[in-house]
């Protein structure tokens, strides 16, 4: 990695992508960081109106206009970055990759920002090259409209860490590079048990939110539906133990305890999918992910069976 990370390359520019990228586009312009530049690659509408007016970031705490270097849908457009921020969905993550490693280097550094909890294994697969970081990501978002992202709750947070296969990689120019931009993050050289402490999150409550129709808070305020989460939470516990993965014995009330930090009326990102009847949404990486990764090592997951066999029903 070069001493400084100049590049960066925004792959995705929903909830997530148009969050972190906003963020860091505002600021280096408005800190004129005239030697960085920052791409934005995303699609339809929402693109076309950032390449016309810029992106819009609305938090609880302030209104931004964004404006990156370069907007495009083709990596062939841009540079190559010394930093990808990957903010696709999982089911567009592999159709992604490849279009990537087209514009990659050794040293180009991938953080993947997106759900799931084998993420870098599939990264790692069909891209031989580049430095893949294993991360996960904290932030509640979305596209309100084109061209305007809507974030809510506690500010977006990154944990992220060294790639397996590149352990003495130097890291510290990404990890300053986060610093630089005021982005909440958290480095771990060991970053897998953050990565499951964010699945269990977001996998019981992606579940749970689309099966019951309620937001994360009408969950928690169920007591039945509460109970459900919770059985969700230990059943992945339970997997990521037997893969190896440390967790704290007070993982999930320190888990509910987080989503009463949220708004009562936030959704999940699958949850709104699902309720849109969208044919492509991540069921199979909250559900069938981790019913394959029990039945490997002979755990009974049944809530997470039963509650998944509904949705897909």
């Amino acid at each position: 990695m070069p001493k400084k990370i100049k590049n960066i390359c925004v792959y995705g520019i929903g909830g997530v992508g148009g969050y972190f990228g906003g963020r860091i586009s505002h600021k280096i312009s408005s800190d004129n960081l005239n030697d960085m530049e920052v791409y934005f690659i995303g699609r339809r509408e929402h693109l076309k109106t950032v390449q016309q007016q810029g992106l819009k970031l609305i938090t609880d705490r302030e209104e931004l206009q964004c404006f990156p270097n370069i907007a495009t849908d083709n990596v062939k457009n841009i540079p190559i970055p010394d930093l990808y921020l990957l903010c696709v969905k999982g089911y567009d993550l592999d159709n992604a990759v490849a279009l990537i490693s087209k514009k990659v280097s050794s040293e180009t550094v991938i953080l993947p920002l997106l759900n799931g909890v084998d993420i870098y294994e599939r990264i790692r697969k069909n891209l031989k090259k580049a430095v893949i970081c294993p991360a996960a990501v904290y932030v509640s978002s979305s596209i309100e409209k084109p061209g305007i992202i809507r974030q809510k709750g506690p500010e977006g947070h990154i944990v992220f860490g060294k790639d397996p296969k590149r352990l003495n990689y130097d890291y510290n120019p990404m990890i300053n590079y986060f610093k630089e931009m005021k982005i909440s993050c958290d480095w771990y050289d060991n970053p897998y048990p953050a990565i499951w402490e964010k699945y269990i999150f977001i996998a019981a409550f992606s579940l749970m939110t689309a099966y019951s129709k309620k937001t994360i808070g009408g969950v928690l305020k169920d007591q039945k539906l509460r109970k459900m989460t919770e059985d969700i939470m230990n059943e992945v516990v339970s997997v990521g133990k037997v893969n190896k993965v440390e967790l704290r014995e007070n993982i999930v009330e320190e888990t509910i305890q987080k989503a009463q930090n949220f708004p009562g009326e936030t959704k999940t990102s699958f949850q709104r999918d699902y309720e849109k009847g969208k044919e492509k949404n991540e069921e199979n990486i909250f559900g069938g992910a981790l019913i394959r990764m029990a039945k490997e090592h002979s755990i009974d997951i049944p809530i997470t069976t039963k509650v998944y066999g509904l949705l897909i029903s």
